[in-house]
């Protein structure tokens, strides 16, 4: 009888340690258990080593800390009637203070957040055409971010950032899109060409009216200088050869400078020139033609001013 008394006995004391340590659990880092008594709610249990009363608590869940990860992508329509899928990227987590509400009142978190994320997308791109949802990718993702913060905070959840990482048209619109842009980039490339060309005519006519004008006076000069020339040459003939009139220096130098440019003509192997009659009578013949013409053109003056001058007064009509 004692025996058994003592068998006893070491089984309860058996039971007694293993129904201490059957309270014991150990919940990790970033993670918070849920406990309940005769399935009621009784407390959250934070990391490390905690203990729950044996037989009468239950561990019935550990709920995830950390930023987790949702992607929805959705389809709808832009103003202009463009059919585009917009992904969106919810990073999110479970506030410590509110495990409660995140466990209990939440069946399913994800589908709850993704249905939220919907509804701002709807709410927003419609409103505008496909070229204001590219570059108004940031306020979408604002929106949609402040529309899960202020609703998931009563179920116990915080929105870390809400990101539109793309915005995906139909495959035709965005090749059409792409040739849009290839044409308005080859105008404004033709646009350039034609600016770039215009400038170079404009500066090739300037040089060109420059070198002309500078072409002009130098001939000027050079006249003047052959007309200086020619003018101490007939003085200077005039005086060393006594009875020399002007019209013999003229004779002179127009010989001279004729024979001068025979020269040249002979000395250039790609001459075109026409060549005139240049015996000792073609040229006086020459000569007297040049005078005559030059006297002609005198009278013809004198007559024009006499004809086109006022008459003095008292003078016979």
């Amino acid at each position: 009888m004692e025996g058994f008394l003592t068998f006893l006995f070491v089984v309860f004391i058996l039971f007694a340690i293993g129904t201490f340590f059957s309270g014991l659990f150990t919940v990790p880092t970033a993670k918070a258990a849920v406990v309940q008594r005769f399935g009621k709610f009784v407390r959250v249990a934070g990391a490390g080593l905690n203990f729950k009363v044996p037989w009468i608590e239950q561990v019935v869940a550990k709920v995830d800390l950390r930023v987790q990860q949702l992607d929805v992508k959705m389809e709808t329509k832009t103003k202009d009637n463009v059919f585009v899928a917009i992904p969106v990227s919810i990073q999110y987590h479970v506030l410590p203070e509110a495990v409660y509400e995140a466990y209990y009142k939440l069946s399913d978190p994800k589908e709850q957040i993704g249905s939220f994320v919907f509804n701002v997308i709807l709410g927003h791109v419609p409103k505008m055409n496909l070229d204001e949802a590219f570059e108004q990718q940031n306020a979408i993702a604002t929106a949609v971010k402040q529309e899960l913060d202020g609703v998931m905070a009563g179920f116990g959840y915080g929105i870390v950032k809400a990101l539109v990482t793309d915005i995906i048209p139909d495959p035709k619109v965005k090749a059409a899109m792409n040739d849009i842009n290839a044409a308005r980039r080859e105008q404004e490339a033709a646009n350039a060409r034609g600016e770039a060309e215009k400038i170079l005519k404009v500066k090739q006519a300037e040089a060109e009216a420059m070198s002309k004008q500078l072409q002009g006076q130098g001939i000027a000069n050079q006249r003047k200088a052959i007309i200086e020339g020619l003018r101490e040459s007939v003085e200077t003939f005039k005086a060393s050869v006594e009875g020399t009139t002007a019209k013999d220096v003229m004779m002179l130098v127009l010989l001279t400078q004729y024979f001068d440019t025979l020269k040249e003509i002979g000395a250039s192997s790609r001459s075109n020139t026409i060549m005139m009659p240049h015996s000792p009578g073609a040229m006086v013949d020459f000569f007297e033609q040049i005078r005559n013409a030059v006297v002609l053109g005198d009278v013809v003056g004198n007559a024009s001013q006499a004809v086109t001058a006022p008459a003095k007064p008292g003078a016979p009509a």
